[in-house]
């Protein structure tokens, strides 16, 4: 059975079982991609996966099932697990679905046609022949690997609902290794879009003139300097410390935000951004998890905390209205709360005038340990940093192997200039985060 027809089948066996209030969600992924290493194919894969989730809302109590064999038999079986699961629950928290008839925008995309296997082949040999063409220093051992994907959402319910989105996009990936000799290191870019419009060769430029400039890196010394953050860098601090912009995670007292609606979190220059629509994103979207319309809010607009984001549930339990950020991982995966692509909003200098600013200090353009080492509920990290120092207002010698701390909401507080320029951190699996260079004035750094 394709969806269409297995949507059916539910549809009446939620009328045979008696249940009169549910939602069915959709969800599919067809995927090719190309992976060379060392002027050879060393990966070829195509996969398709997804399925459907049944939400049964019995009694006041809302149960799930969910499968990956769209067939008549199994389309019973949902419905009777998904109502005898409601019926188990001990819950009084009242349970919601979207009611139909809504308006909904239309994200605008360019005209996508799928590259074939044979033009990922060649688009991904074009961005390793690119690399080694490079620079000198470029060495065995480079990988590119283009890629192509085709994601589709579809969620009908008992009140009217029936909604259907489909997302497709190329990404090309160019990882340079390089060598002087004395040692080796290596960096990685990314990019999205049409496969013929995307530039090998820029792609190629990009990773292996990051890795050249690691090569010859000292650890920084300790001490407390201003600190310019990468775009790169920004982002991983706002993909872990995302979670408590989500009313779910103040409510259950795992976010530091309780109360903090329409009070001031963050310095001035600070505007954060979830924009479903958002350009660069490689998959935008018109509906949440929950079939509310998507739409574009500032969460923080000059430090001032304007909304946390809400799924249905949670905004009826704290008497607020939804912010249609409703999100599922994958379809089997239970309804939470996460921005679609989140960023911070440009500024008016370029990152020239950020180095100048800070005179004195340290650039960072890698954080690692992020799991590890950042307390999303505390804000509190600790994290393992690469970059460059800034000396008279420039980049100046790279450096390496130093752990750069503070606390993400003192962080926010500390931004004192934001660049102009945003850019977005490759392909999120659910959401997408983005940042300009950011200035913040006095940060830990523990080197040598």
């Amino acid at each position: 059975m394709d969806f269409q027809e297995f949507k059916k089948a539910v549809i009446a066996a939620s009328e045979e079982y008696g249940v009169a209030d549910y939602e069915i969600y959709y969800a599919s992924e067809e995927s090719t991609s190309v992976g060379i290493f060392r002027h050879e194919v060393n990966r070829f894969e195509s996969g398709l996966s997804g399925g459907v989730s049944y939400r049964a809302i019995v009694n006041g109590r809302m149960g799930y099932a969910s499968t990956e064999r769209l067939e008549a038999d199994e389309a019973q079986r949902l419905v009777r697990c998904a109502a005898d699961n409601a019926l188990n629950l001990e819950t009084d928290e009242k349970e919601f679905l979207v009611e139909g008839g809504r308006i909904y925008r239309t994200p605008e995309k360019k005209p996508f046609v799928p590259p074939t296997s044979e033009e990922l082949l060649e688009k991904a040999l074009a961005g390793q022949e690119a690399l080694y063409a490079a620079d000198p220093l470029v060495i065995d051992g480079c990988e590119t690997e283009a890629g192509s994907f085709r994601r589709t959402v579809s969620i009908v319910n008992s009140r009217g609902l029936d909604l259907s989105h489909t997302v497709e996009n190329a990404v090309l990936v160019s990882a340079a290794v390089v060598s002087d000799g004395k040692e080796m290191q290596d960096a990685y870019e990314i990019k999205t879009g049409i496969l013929r419009d995307i530039s090998e060769t820029e792609l190629a430029g990009k990773a292996a003139a990051a890795a050249k400039s690691k090569l010859g890196a000292a650890v920084a010394p300790t001490g407390s300097y201003p600190v310019v953050f990468a775009p790169k860098a920004f982002s991983s601090l706002l993909s872990t410390f995302s979670p408590v912009f989500s009313a779910e995670s103040v409510r259950r007292g795992l976010s530091r935000l309780k109360d903090s609606e329409g009070k001031e979190i963050a310095s001035s220059a600070v505007t954060l951004v979830d924009d479903p629509f958002y350009p660069e994103s490689p998959a935008p979207m018109p509906f949440d998890a929950e079939g509310t319309p998507a739409h574009t809010k500032k969460v923080v607009e000059k430090g001032v905390l304007q909304t946390l984001l809400y799924n249905l549930k949670t905004a009826a339990a704290m008497g607020k209205e939804t912010t249609g950020n409703a999100s599922r991982a994958s379809y089997a995966s239970s309804v939470e709360i996460r921005p679609f692509t989140f960023y911070l909003a440009p500024g008016e200098f370029s990152e020239e005038e950020l180095l100048l600013k800070a005179g004195e200090g340290v650039y960072i353009d890698f954080l690692g340990g992020l799991h590890a080492g950042a307390n999303p509920i505390s804000g509190d990290f600790s994290l393992q940093s690469a970059g460059f120092m800034i000396r008279d207002g420039k980049k100046a010698e790279a450096v390496k192997s130093f752990t750069v701390a503070g606390n993400f909401f003192d962080l926010l507080r500390g931004i004192t200039a934001v660049s102009d320029k945003v850019e977005y951190r490759g392909m999120g699996s659910v959401t997408t985060f983005a940042s300009p260079s950011v200035l913040v004035e006095g940060l830990t750094v523990a080197g040598k």
